[in-house]
C-alpha cells in the first residue's frame, strides 16, 4: 500500500532514518497540498528535528516554497538545501521540485487552505459571532498597520535605533499591555546577541536593578494609554542619573515623552475593548534588526572594512533561535 520510494544507495544514515519514517505513516504520495497538511497533522508522522523545522516551515509559507528556490527555502527555514531534499523523499516525492509542485499547484489554485466551501461560513450574515470577532480583531489590527507609515517619524526611528546600538546594555521596561512587547523585544536583542535586561518588576526589584544602569547604557520603554505609573516613574529615575532613554508609545502627551531622548509614535485601533499590538510589533521588531545592523556596521568600520550590512543577515540570525 506504501508507494514511497526507497532511499538511493550512498545516502547518508540520516536519509535512511528520514525514509523510514516515510515509510513508517502509512500514507500514499500526497497528491496535494491539503492532502500534505492532512499527513502533517495527523500527528502520524514524527519527524526528526531538522525535518520538523521544514515542516513547520512548509505549513506556514506555502506562498514562498511555491515561489522560491530550494537555496532561498532552505536559507528561510534554517536547514541545509539537503534537509529539504530528504525531507520530500521521506513523504514520497523524488526530490523538492517534486514536493514543490504540489505547492506550484495550491498557489494557481487560489491559494485554498482547505477544500472548497470550507471557508463558507465567514461569507453573509450568518457567518456566526466567532467569525466577526476573528474579522474585529483582523480589521483593527490591519488598519493599525496602515496608519504606521503616516505617524512614524523615521528621524526619530534612526535617533533611537543609534542610542541603543551604543550602550553597553539596553534595559527595556514596560508592564501590563507593554509587557508582552518587553519579552518579545528582550528575546530578540538576545538572540542576536545584544546585551540587554528585561525589567518586570517582580519582586519589586525593578528600580534597584535600574540603579546599575549608566550614561554608558540605554532604556527602552514603551507604555501605552492609559499610562501606568511605573513604567514612566522608572524612566524618569534612570534619567535623572543620565542615563539615555528611548520610547515606544502612543501620544505626545506620554510621560515618557518629556524623558526620552526620542519617541516613537504608534497608535493602536481598539475592537470590543481592547487593543491590539500588532502595529507596535512590527515597529519594534523593525528598530530591533536596525540596532543590530548599526552595531555591525559599527564593528565592521572597526575592523577597517566599511559597508552596510544587510538587515537580512541579522534576521536569519533571529529567525533559526526562536522557540
Amino acid at each position: 500500500m506504501n508507494s514511497r520510494r526507497t532511499v538511493e544507495t550512498g545516502e547518508s544514515a540520516a536519509g535512511v532514518a528520514d525514509a523510514d519514517v516515510g515509510a513508517a505513516l502509512g500514507y500514499s504520495r500526497p497528491g496535494s497540498y491539503e492532502e500534505l497538511r492532512a499527513v502533517l497533522s495527523s500527528g502520524t508522522a514524527r519527524l526528526p528535528k531538522k525535518l520538523r523545522q521544514v515542516a513547520i516551515h512548509l505549513w506556514q509559507h506555502p506562498t514562498a516554497v511555491a515561489l522560491g528556490t530550494v537555496t532561498s527555502v532552505a536559507d528561510e527555514a534554517g536547514v541545509q538545501p539537503s534537509t529539504l531534499v530528504r525531507f520530500a523523499q521521506a513523504f514520497g516525492y523524488s526530490g523538492f521540485s517534486d514536493l514543490q509542485e504540489v505547492f506550484k499547484a495550491y498557489l494557481a489554485d487560489g491559494g485554498r487552505r482547505t477544500r472548497d466551501g470550507a471557508h463558507s461560513h465567514w461569507d453573509g450574515d450568518s457567518r456566526g459571532e466567532a467569525a466577526r470577532l476573528v474579522d474585529g480583531f483582523i480589521g483593527s489590527s490591519a488598519n493599525s498597520l496602515a496608519h504606521v507609515r503616516d505617524r512614524l517619524d523615521l528621524a526619530q526611528f534612526e535617533i533611537m535605533s543609534q542610542t541603543l546600538a551604543a550602550a553597553d546594555l539596553i534595559y527595556v521596561i514596560g508592564a501590563k499591555r507593554a509587557f508582552p512587547l518587553v519579552s518579545y523585544v528582550s528575546l530578540a536583542f538576545a538572540n542576536l546577541g545584544v546585551r540587554n535586561l528585561a525589567l518586570d518588576n517582580v519582586g519589586s526589584t525593578a528600580f534597584e536593578l535600574l540603579r546599575c544602569a549608566t550614561a554608558s547604557d540605554a532604556v527602552l520603554a514603551i507604555s501605552f494609554t492609559p499610562y501606568n505609573s511605573i513604567t514612566p516613574e522608572l524612566a524618569a529615575s534612570a534619567a535623572q542619573r543620565g542615563v539615555p532613554i528611548v520610547s515606544l508609545t502612543d501620544s505626545a502627551f506620554s510621560p515618557l515623552v518629556p524623558v526620552s531622548k526620542a519617541y516613537i509614535e504608534v497608535v493602536e485601533e481598539r475592537f470590543s475593548g481592547f487593543k491590539s499590538l500588532s502595529a507596535t510589533l512590527a515597529v519594534a521588531m523593525a528598530l530591533v534588526l536596525r540596532v543590530e545592523q548599526r552595531r555591525a556596521e559599527a564593528e565592521s568600520h572597526a575592523q577597517g572594512s566599511p559597508g552596510n550590512v544587510a538587515p537580512g543577515a541579522a534576521r536569519r540570525r533571529l529567525e533559526p533561535g526562536e522557540g
